[in-house]
């Protein structure tokens, strides 16, 4: 039989009409999910639209139909069963995953993907999932020929695109990069319900940093930085640069990663980082953060994303403690760039492929100059 094979729209043609590689959207109708979809639309693009409840996935199928994305095939599929999310993905796919808390319920996606060979994306911020994808999943996706691209939005590509431009114009001398994200506009009250559950979830999660040439445990540092004129405060957290930029610059020996969201809070929350350790090894602890987590999952309160900015500093300093070079990032909503950045990854993977298997990062599996462009494109710029 030759030709292309038909494409059919619902749930029976994603079974049976859809053997040519797509893009899988899992998660599709929670709030980052439902943004990238319409982003990926809005590139004209036809995903899965992938999740646990069929009657959300018709709705959200439809509403996308009348805004002129056409009859887009769904699949229900559960991340609490393994063998469904498996079923959607195979080879030269590329499959989104923006279902968290992604520590308790990202691991089906990342199986699926490697299994299959699969370009595989995600949305996450947690940094104990981000050290998994790097140290755990990514030498069997290598094996296997599939691309695992992490933390692809917000958290972190725009600290790793930051930090690749301060390095090249610091140069051979930079030993160490500091990297620092801030928003404005009444950020921590318009999180959605999945990044509240996230958060809480990595409460009592340890975190890490850079530092000689090493991942090492991470407790509270905080530092400020000069933003836009303003003293801004950063909090310590691990993140995806602390894997990314050591090994494409083998100079460095520190890389420091800041989250600056809670202004004046910043400090007393160090404060309170260094006694994690202490805090989790109390009975019940852990179990009491995952039911606040699930609790905020059951919320709905939508972010609103009007009169939101960002910026990213990222620097680079030598031996001595000179700054070298500095880079600074401004961009809008973090959840819109969220999607249209995982939209730009998504059909840019499609269409071209990436570089590399196994774990990467965002300038690894891209290269610089398209990065550049992508997140140029999703609202973020030098």
């Amino acid at each position: 039989m030759s030709g292309p094979a038909p494409v059919l729209t619902g749930e029976a043609g994603y079974r049976s009409g859809m053997a040519t590689p797509k893009i899988v959207l899992f998660g599709a109708t929670g709030f980052t999910g439902r943004l990238t979809a319409g982003a990926l639309v809005a590139r004209g693009a036809r995903p899965v639209l992938a999740g646990r409840d069929r009657a959300r996935l018709t709705a959200l199928a439809g509403s996308l139909a009348r805004s002129g994305g056409g009859d887009l095939p769904t699949v229900v599929a559960d991340a609490t069963r393994p063998d469904s999310v498996r079923r959607m993905v195979g080879p030269g796919d590329v499959l989104i995953s923006t279902v968290g808390p992604f520590v308790r319920w990202g691991e089906a996606a990342v199986a699926a993907a490697t299994e299959a060979g699969a370009v595989y994306l995600d949305s996450t911020g947690e940094p104990t999932f981000v050290k998994r994808i790097f140290q755990r999943y990514g030498p069997a996706a290598a094996a296997r020929g599939a691309a695992l691209i992490t933390a692809f939005g917000y958290d972190y590509v725009p600290g790793n695109l930051a930090a690749t431009l301060a390095l090249r114009k610091a140069g051979p001398e930079a030993v160490r990069v500091d990297v620092g994200y801030f928003l404005d506009g009444g950020t921590v009250r318009h999180t959605s319900a999945g990044t509240r559950a996230s958060a809480l979830g990595m409460v009592l999660e340890p975190m890490y940093g850079f530092r000689e040439g090493r991942i090492v445990p991470e407790h509270g540092r905080t530092r400020r930085f000069v933003v836009d004129g303003r003293v801004r405060h950063g909090l310590s957290i691990g993140a995806s640069e602390h894997f990314t930029l050591p090994p494409a610059h083998p100079g460095l020996r520190e890389v420091n990663v800041y989250l600056g969201w809670l202004g004046g809070l910043t400090r007393a929350a160090g404060v309170l980082a260094k006694a994690t350790p202490l805090i989790a090894a109390v009975p019940g602890a852990r179990r009491a953060t995952h039911a606040l987590a699930d609790r905020a999952l059951r919320t709905r309160a939508a972010p609103a994303g009007a009169g939101v900015s960002s910026r990213i500093v990222a620097e680079a300093y030598d031996g001595e403690g000179r700054r070298l070079a500095a880079v600074r990032l401004a961009g809008g909503d973090p959840y819109e760039f969220t999607a249209r950045a995982l939209a730009w990854a998504a059909t840019t993977a499609l269409a071209e492929g990436v570089h590399g298997t196994g774990a990467l990062g965002p300038v690894d599996a891209f290269g610089l100059d398209a990065l550049m462009r992508g997140c140029a494109e999703a609202g973020m710029t030098e």
